[in-house]
């Protein structure tokens, strides 16, 4: 499979979706901050939520995989701050990973 931007980008955005069991709804919520070819075989896609800066940053392979093995970033030093405008779904997660990371 020929990986391009706009593959691995959807490949990462449907991971995410899946992975933390998001509605289709939420998905209007998120948008691709970057997505940047390593070498030949794959890219790195950053995800973030509309108006925040926390992210996820994972890596699509040309065989059309998503690494389970993101990473999420969040400069959020209160975590539980700017999430009561967010679905609810989307606000738990983001708890939930602002606390592990």
């Amino acid at each position: 499979m020929e990986l391009i931007s706009i593959n691995a980008e959807n490949i990462a955005l449907d991971f995410l979706m899946a992975e933390w069991e998001f509605s289709s709804a939420d998905r209007e919520w998120f948008s691709i901050l970057s997505a940047r070819p390593i070498g030949e075989n794959w890219y790195v896609v950053e995800i973030g939520v509309e108006g925040l800066p926390d992210k996820w940053i994972f890596q699509v392979y040309d065989t059309g995989n998503c690494d389970p093995n993101y990473t999420f970033i969040s400069p959020m030093s209160d975590i539980d701050s700017d999430l009561d405008e967010l679905p609810e779904r989307i606000a738990q997660v983001l708890l939930s990973e602002r606390i592990h990371s």
